[in-house]
């Protein structure tokens, strides 16, 4: 099988890090971001080499433009062209009522969250329309929170992924007639550390009655959506938000 690369951006853990092994597991060449991690993001790699798949780890902060342009001009040719890209990078602040928010954390959500993910999908739309490649599929990886608010919490984060949405579906239009497919996976309450890194430990035992299905989702769970979107399998999907959040 020819080979064919897909960049998994914060990919050194939780939602990230189980797509690029699911990928990897697939037969995809693997290349994760990682901000700060490296230790983890080398562990997510040997687990990708494991699985027989080619995989790579660098450092990025994706809402640096330069940083962005350069890691995707350096691409190796030998894990094959860009076909995939999925825009899983993203932050969220400790919990805050909007009248307390400052200015400098909402403009690093919105660095983060909207910047980096458009930054990044340019690139890779650079690479894989025509003339360049020969099409792919985009997955922006967004949350209920765009539809719900989250009021109380982050309504920042919830507003960022809004925009995540628009994006989805304006590029997707944009870009169909390229053989670029571009959809966002939508996810619920999600079991990953997040919470715990945010300060809020019990917030999946707190969040959890209000979900349907009784349960947060598993990472590997919210893996399977983004890869099926990244398949051929999926191929006459493009535009679309899927849900995935146990009715949430």
């Amino acid at each position: 099988m020819e080979r064919r690369l897909a960049v998994v951006t914060g990919g050194s853990r939780g939602i990230g890090a189980a797509t690029a092994r699911m990928l990897a597991g697939s037969g995809w060449s693997v290349l994760l971001t990682y901000r700060s991690e490296r230790a983890a993001a080398q562990a997510v790699v040997a687990n990708c080499l494991a699985a027989g798949a080619w995989a790579e780890a660098v450092e990025l902060d994706v809402s640096d433009e330069g940083a962005v342009e350069r890691v995707f001009r350096a691409l190796p040719s030998e894990a094959g062209p860009l076909r995939g890209l999925v825009n899983n990078a993203g932050i969220v602040a400790p919990t805050s009522r909007v009248v307390d928010l400052s200015a400098e954390r909402v403009r690093r959500v919105l660095e983060v969250n909207v910047l980096g993910a458009l930054l990044c999908a340019r690139e890779a739309v650079r690479l894989m329309a025509p003339p360049a490649g020969s099409g792919g599929a985009i997955v922006n990886v967004s949350s209920r929170a765009a539809v719900l608010g989250s009021p109380g919490e982050y309504v920042d984060y919830a507003a960022s992924k809004a925009a995540v949405d628009t994006l989805t579906r304006g590029l997707a239009v944009e870009t169909a007639d390229q053989g670029i497919r571009v959809n966002s996976v939508r996810l619920g309450l999600i079991d990953t550390e997040i919470h715990a890194r945010n300060g809020e430990p019990g917030r999946l035992a707190r969040v959890a009655p209000s979900v349907p299905m009784g349960r947060p989702g598993t990472p590997t769970e919210a893996a399977a959506a983004v890869c099926w979107l990244l398949d051929e399998s999926s191929s006459y999907t493009t535009g679309a938000v899927l849900d995935v959040s146990g009715g949430r």
